[in-house]
């Protein structure tokens, strides 16, 4: 008995390193137009007043690979860059994007407070939340990473048109963090990479560390997974002790990892 379950472990396990090094063997290639190191989240939201104009243009300076943004749409139907729907944060209005007209959202708060660097904030004289299109005029030929914050079915038809438009699919990822609204997403427009969700993304961690994951199908193209020490609350409440620290640094191990 127990020499063919030594013979059985064994095939599955040279099967399962063989076809992780060959994955077209089982899966069909997929042909991204880009490679990116370096990605400027918010467009640089340390650096700048997140999301803005400016920030594009200062990574896009700096010789950034790819602008990661958010978009929401207004009221009259116009697809914006703004993390939060909500504008509280940002602007110290409490206005919702989807329920307000374009010319009527408010000046962006300066300076603000950057999400994930706890007592730092920016200035700057940009506080106007852009159109996505005034994104996709001025940089034509840079990779955008664009997360669809809401599950609204027009902000999506609005992108995907864009998108479409402006000649992106190859170099345009979409998506967001809830597997819903990804796979609406990818029905809309299947020809553009899409964002991997996070159910998706720790399915396949779990798949990887189990040695299954080169039999699994996988129809994203950017994995993007959250480091538990970069979120400000929870570091300083778990990962602050010398034990703490240690599990903060094997997480973020299991996941980086190359």
């Amino acid at each position: 008995m127990l020499k063919p379950m030594i013979a059985i472990v064994g095939g599955f396990c040279s099967a399962s390193a063989y076809l992780l090094r060959n994955p077209t063997v089982l899966h069909k290639k997929k042909n991204l137009k880009f490679k990116c190191s370096h990605i400027s989240h918010r467009g640089g939201a340390a650096e700048n007043l997140e999301n803005t104009m400016t920030a594009f243009q200062h990574a896009a300076d700096l010789g950034t690979d790819m602008l990661e943004i958010d978009c929401h749409i207004t009221k009259d139907g116009i697809a914006v860059v703004s993390h939060d729907d909500l504008l509280e944060r940002t602007t110290g209005k409490s206005l919702k994007i989807s329920e307000t007209n374009y010319c009527d959202l408010p000046l962006m708060q300066s300076p603000l407070d950057v999400t994930f660097c706890k007592g730092t904030s920016v200035e700057g004289y940009d506080k106007s939340v852009p159109k996505l299109v005034e994104v996709f005029d001025r940089f034509p030929s840079t990779v955008v990473n664009i997360d669809i914050k809401i599950d609204n079915d027009k902000l999506i038809q609005e992108v995907s048109n864009l998108i479409i438009m402006y000649r992106r699919e190859d170099i345009t990822v979409w998506g967001n963090f809830s597997n819903k609204i990804t796979s609406k997403c990818y029905k809309e427009n299947p020809n553009v990479p899409l964002i991997i969700p996070f159910s998706q993304a720790l399915t396949i961690l779990i798949l990887y560390y189990t040695w299954l994951l080169p039999f699994y199908p996988i129809r994203e193209s950017a994995f993007e997974m959250v480091m538990p020490k970069v979120f400000n609350d929870i570091g300083r409440k778990y990962f602050n002790s010398r034990p703490g620290r240690l599990f903060g640094n094997f997480l973020d191990y299991l996941i980086m990892n190359k």
